[in-house]
């Protein structure tokens, strides 16, 4: 997951936070873990994408780990001007 970002959004900064301990027990809680996410990602690529634009761009890159076990992802996604990187 984490390469595929990197790959295709150029992150100037990325976090990824494994939060499925959080969920363990409710419905679509993997067994073997790492099904829910939090991601924070600062990428020029969002500059001119409102937030569900963004949103869809990361659920496109990601598809193949949603088919495979990925549940919940939790986003926050935002341009370095966003983020006050001061770069567009």
């Amino acid at each position: 997951m984490e390469k595929a970002l990197r790959d295709q959004l150029s992150p100037l900064d990325f976090q990824l936070e494994d939060e499925s301990a959080r969920h363990a027990g409710h419905a679509g809680a993997n067994a073997g873990g790492e099904s829910h996410y939090r991601v924070r990602i600062t990428a020029a690529v969002f500059t001119g994408l409102n937030r569900v634009a963004r949103q869809r761009l990361v659920y496109d890159i990601l598809a193949a780990e949603f088919e495979t076990g990925l549940h919940a992802l939790s986003l926050d996604l935002k341009t370095p001007g966003e983020a006050g990187g001061g770069a567009a």
